[in-house]
């Protein structure tokens, strides 16, 4: 495949408890999908603002190493935004970040690229979309980008702890967003008194197309204006889940470009969810975000 794909979004420092003590894994939503794309065989330009100390070295590198493209970042001096990670019984993440100052939200018009030659889709989440003066300056621009949107809010309420605040955010970006993809977890923290059929369909609009809806070791759910399609997880023995749901959005930025985002509907968003559940196991059977490469999804 040689459609470029542009992900903005942040790159950070993971620093994960292992062995007693922490290790300094490259991290961030966007850069785990920058990733997951590059390793499907995508021209996958990524973009964020990179620092020149270890770890934006250490980001550099690990993000060059997997193909991902690099035209579009900013280097700076800035330091590189750190995430303390902490791990429950169930492998699952939760994380508290280092933001203030640093280079990882550098985002403005003097380096943004240039959105009148676009790409084929545009991936955007996580804390870039609400870390402000950049998330502002990120949206301005992504207006002005004339292909399919997905948005991947990521929930990240240690940062954004008001909910109405964070409701106001995911809302306006989903007003110029294509495809919303989300976990049950952060549905449920976003709209506590709502189900997620009610949720999903409250996206659906004349902008918004598909809103697909991840359940961990249950499965994956996606909702159009023709209904729901669900599909069962992979059984997998989990090591931790970093990474699943950016390996998710890559499958859904895979299949916009091969199927077109009209068609992901029916049974071809089934064979999609199908694909992104296995393709999440993956990456849950092995530590850090490590998603699979399109040879490991052959058959499904």
């Amino acid at each position: 495949m040689s459609e470029a794909i542009w992900v903005a979004g942040e790159v950070l420092i993971d620093l994960i408890p292992r062995g007693g003590e922490r290790v300094a894994i490259v991290g961030g939503g966007p850069a785990n999908t920058a990733k997951a794309l590059a390793r499907l065989g995508f021209d996958s330009y990524f973009i964020d603002g990179l620092s020149t100390d270890k770890y934006g070295e250490q980001a550099r590198a690990e993000l060059l190493a997997d193909g991902v493209k690099l035209d579009y970042t900013l280097t700076s001096s800035n330091p590189t935004c750190l995430a303390t990670v902490t791990l429950d019984e169930n492998g699952n993440a939760s994380y508290d970040f280092l933001i203030d100052g640093t280079a990882t939200f550098e985002f403005n018009d003097t380096w943004l690229p240039d959105p009148t030659h676009p790409p084929a889709v545009l991936h955007l989440g996580t804390l870039a979309t609400i870390v402000e003066p950049g998330a502002t300056n990120l949206f301005n621009w992504a207006k002005s980008v004339k292909a399919p949107l997905v948005f991947d809010p990521n929930i990240r309420s240690s940062v954004v702890s008001d909910r109405a605040r964070y409701q106001q955010i995911v809302e306006k970006w989903a007003t110029i967003s294509s495809v919303i993809k989300m976990s049950d977890d952060d549905l449920a923290w976003l709209y506590p008194e709502m189900d997620f059929r009610s949720a999903a369909e409250n996206f659906i609009s004349e902008k918004t197309q598909l809103v697909v809806i991840t359940k961990g070791a249950s499965g994956l759910a996606g909702f159009t204006e023709d209904g729901e399609v669900s599909v069962p997880g992979v059984k997998v023995e989990v090591v931790d889940t970093v990474g699943a749901g950016d390996t998710v959005g890559a499958i859904l930025v895979e299949a916009i470009v091969k199927y077109g985002l009209d068609n992901l509907v029916g049974a071809t968003l089934e064979s999609t969810l199908n694909r992104a559940a296995a393709a999440a196991a993956i990456t849950c059977s092995r530590a850090g975000a490590n998603p699979p490469t399109l040879k490991e999804l052959e058959g499904y």
